[in-house]
C-alpha cells in the first residue's frame, strides 16, 4: 500500500533522512524503531506531506504522494495521529472526534441550513460516537479533553483519525504516558483494527513494538539500520549497538 524508496530530507543543509525506504503492505503492522533524533517523525512528516524530500519517491496503492496537499491525504484513506494530542480543549470529545472527518469542509454550507444538512451532521455524530465506542470511550463524549485522564486522550485521537476511515493508519507514539494496562489494551486494540487497515507507528516502547509489528523498521542518525521481523531486530547486533541494548537484543 504504502512505498517509501530512497527518500532523502535536509534542514538548512543537515540531513535528516538518508537513503531511507519503507514498505508497508496491507492489514500488516509496521513499527519503526530509533533513538531521539534518528529522524522517525521526519519520516512520518514525509509521508504526510509536512516536509517534501530532495530525492526519492513515496506512493500509496500505486499514486505519487509527492506534490500533494497535506489535506487530499485524507480523502486518499491516510490517517495520522501526532506525538501531542491536539485535541481542542473548548470542544466536547465528541466534537473533537467529529472534526476529523474529511466531511467536515461540507460544514460550512450545513450551517446555512440547507437541504440535508441536518442529516449529513447527525450521520457524523452517529460515526463518531461509534468510533469511540470501539475505543471503549463512548461515555465519555460530553466531556471536555482537559477532564479527562491522559489514557483516555490517547484513545480520543485515535477515534478521531479512525473519522477518515483509513486504510493506512500512521500513529506517532500512541503509547506515550500511558500506563502498563492502557498498554496492553492498545496493543489488542491495534490488532482488530489491522483487519481493516494497515497500521505504521512510530514508538519508544520497545516491547510494545516488538508484540504487535509485523516488521520493524530501524533508524539511526537518519538511515535505516535494519529492517525485519521481531526476532530479526531482536538478534541484530547493530541494533543493539545503536538502541536497543545487548540486554534487550538477546531475549
Amino acid at each position: 500500500m504504502l512505498e517509501v524508496a530512497g527518500i532523502d530530507v535536509r534542514f538548512d543543509g543537515v540531513v535528516a533522512l538518508d537513503g531511507v525506504s519503507l514498505t508497508v503492505r496491507a492489514n500488516q503492522i509496521v513499527g519503526v524503531i530509533g533513538p531521539n533524533g534518528a529522524g522517525k517523525t521526519t519520516l512520518f512528516n514525509a509521508v504526510s506531506r509536512f516536509v517534501t524530500p530532495v530525492t526519492g519517491t513515496i506512493t500509496y496503492k500505486g499514486q505519487s504522494l509527492l506534490g500533494l496537499p497535506t489535506w487530499r491525504l485524507a480523502h486518499m484513506g491516510i490517517a495520522r495521529t501526532l506525538q501531542g494530542l491536539g485535541l481542542w480543549p473548548t470542544l466536547t470529545v465528541l466534537e473533537n472526534v467529529v472534526a476529523g472527518s474529511p466531511s467536515r469542509t461540507r460544514l460550512a454550507p450545513d450551517l446555512l441550513a440547507l437541504p440535508g444538512a441536518d442529516r449529513r451532521i447527525a450521520a457524523l455524530r452517529e460515526e463518531a460516537l461509534a468510533n469511540l465506542g470501539e475505543l471503549g470511550v463512548a461515555d465519555r463524549a460530553g466531556a471536555y479533553p482537559g477532564a479527562l485522564p491522559h489514557g483516555v486522550q490517547k484513545r480520543v485521537i485515535i477515534a478521531r483519525a479512525l473519522m477518515a476511515r483509513p486504510s493506512l493508519l500512521l500513529l506517532d507514539e500512541p503509547a506515550s504516558g500511558l500506563s502498563a494496562t492502557d498498554v496492553s489494551e492498545l496493543i489488542d486494540l491495534l490488532r482488530s483494527m489491522r483487519t481493516r487497515m494497515a497500521i505504521a507507528l512510530v514508538e519508544h516502547h520497545v516491547d510494545m513494538v516488538m508484540a504487535v509489528s509485523d516488521t520493524i523498521t530501524v533508524l539511526n542518525l537518519g538511515q535505516v539500520i535494519a529492517s525485519g521481523s521481531p526476532a530479526e531486530i531482536r538478534a541484530n547486533s547493530e541494533v543493539a549497538n545503536a538502541y536497543l541494548g545487548q540486554t534487550v537484543a538477546h531475549a
